[in-house]
């Protein structure tokens, strides 16, 4: 039996295993190193731009510093054993953004557009909103208990751009028009079929994963297929998928969605075969959509065909994509710097070419820092993930890290022609309100799960007990 305090003063099991330490004096210290980050970009963005120290951008770290602090005071008290790089990420990435967004308003062609502004107001609302969640959502494993009312939920905000609310914007109907103000209801939709689908494969997961039927050729057992009855959820992934693409012309949130789906379908089970049918139920209805849909067949034109002269000069043809291209080459290794450079005369290089404008501004350099950091992002919600007893929470956090991962994919894929440009937003960075406040609140998820992961267990290194929160049965629905 090891001793009852190790050199250091901290009690061990015995077993000799150490209870896990509150890790909020080494997020203070990387939340540091994020405000300074913050700052050092955003006052460089006004010497840059404007020869001297602008008010706006002094503004913007003044709210930043002060809702990142907040937050790490708060989760000091109520979720001491959350992970501790999560927030600091998400806060210098949103730094970042408001930096650039600032810029490209201030060397644009309308200046006082207010763009950034405007994203400072939803910085706010995010971070309260994260906020909001640490303090509500303590359990967060009871989230389960309402499987279905958070699936109809979802449903019901996918379906909202098609109601008379909607408002289309160059061909595509994502947003809902609130009198001065624009929603994207599916970016929080994302986050609660998240929640939907970890409730319901971390229930049927056994069963799924090995009650299945094999076709074979001959006696060559090819790969395995699920039962009929249990097709049931990829039935219901793939027609939200195909209601989205189809209904509001919204190509990215499509892929974004059913990619998430299969991931976490796949965590769950472990079987190719899901994998394989979801990849060609999928195809097969991007297919048909692109038979009857003109808005999808431009789409893969401009992809296949971008510096063609026709397709090039054609109105909602390519050149926003190749002059996009040209920005970010001129970016080379340093970039123009935020003054220099002439992304910001090219559409959307705020919201869905913000790492061109990224590329371009700072150039290859800023850009792979900028990609670490949100690949980062993505590792801590992995990690989280791996760290959590609950299967719900598992995949949960695990589908919540593969939308940031996969989002960011499709960003940078569609700016560098690798897949059709489907106008994704690029999570912190990228202008519009309902992107950033939906991934504050992903944050905020990720703390209240690493902290459930992480908290000691009463008598801790006997195992969990049976009041234990990531033990404790979700009442099925």
């Amino acid at each position: 039996m090891g001793s009852p305090e190790t050199g250091s003063g901290t009690a061990e099991t015995a077993d000799g295993a150490l209870p896990p330490r509150p890790r909020r004096r080494a997020e203070l210290v990387l939340l540091v190193a994020a405000l300074l980050t913050a700052a050092a970009t955003l006052l460089s963005a006004s010497l840059s731009v404007t020869g001297g120290l602008e008010p706006a951008p002094l503004v913007y770290l003044g709210v930043l510093c002060a809702g990142a602090v907040g937050l790490h005071v708060l989760l000091r008290f109520t979720a001491p054993y959350a992970d501790p790089v999560v927030m600091p990420v998400a806060t210098v990435l949103n730094g970042l953004g408001l930096a650039m967004i600032w810029a490209l308003q201030m060397t644009g062609s309308d200046p006082g557009h207010g763009d950034a502004d405007r994203q400072l107001l939803w910085t706010g609302l995010g971070m309260a909103l994260c906020a909001a969640t640490v303090v509500l959502v303590r359990r967060p494993q009871r989230l389960g208990m309402y499987t279905y009312l958070i699936a109809a939920a979802a449903l019901l905000l996918l379906l909202l751009p098609l109601s008379p609310l909607g408002h289309e914007v160059l061909g595509a109907r994502r947003w809902i028009r609130l009198g001065p103000f624009t929603m994207q209801p599916s970016e929080f939709a994302k986050v609660l079929l998240v929640v939907f689908l970890a409730a319901y494969l971390g229930r049927r997961r056994e069963v799924m994963a090995l009650v299945t039927r094999t076709v074979r050729i001959g006696r060559v057992k090819v790969f395995s297929v699920p039962r009929a009855r249990d097709l049931a959820p990829m039935a219901v992934g793939w027609g939200m998928a195909i209601l989205l693409l189809v209904g509001t012309r919204d190509l990215g949130a499509s892929l974004l969605l059913f990619g998430t789906f299969l991931a976490v379908l796949y965590a769950a089970t472990a079987r190719k075969s899901w994998v394989l049918i979801g990849l060609a139920a999928f195809a097969s209805g991007a297919y048909v959509a692109y038979l009857l849909f003109a808005h999808v067949r431009n789409r893969v034109e401009i992809w296949l065909n971008a510096f063609d002269p026709g397709v090039y000069g054609r109105p909602g043809g390519s050149f926003q994509i190749v002059e996009g291209m040209f920005a970010l080459a001129g970016g080379g290794l340093t970039g123009t710097g935020f003054g220099g450079g002439f992304v910001q005369e090219v559409f959307a290089a705020d919201s869905d070419l913000v790492l061109v404008s990224v590329g371009e501004k700072l150039g290859l350099t800023g850009l792979m820092a900028v990609l670490l950091l949100l690949f980062l992002l993505a590792e801590r919600g992995f990690r989280i993930a791996l760290a959590a007893r609950d299967w719900f929470l598992k995949l949960t956090a695990l589908g919540y890290a593969f939308l940031t991962a996969f989002d960011v994919f499709i960003v940078l894929g569609g700016a560098t022609l690798i897949i059709p440009l489907t106008g994704m937003t690029t999570p912190f960075l990228s202008a519009g309100g309902s992107a950033l406040t939906a991934n504050w609140m992903i944050v905020g998820l990720w703390l209240v799960i690493g902290e459930t992961a992480r908290r000691p267990q009463e008598g801790f290194g006997a195992g969990p007990g049976p009041g234990d929160p990531s033990t404790e049965e979700i009442p099925r629905t």
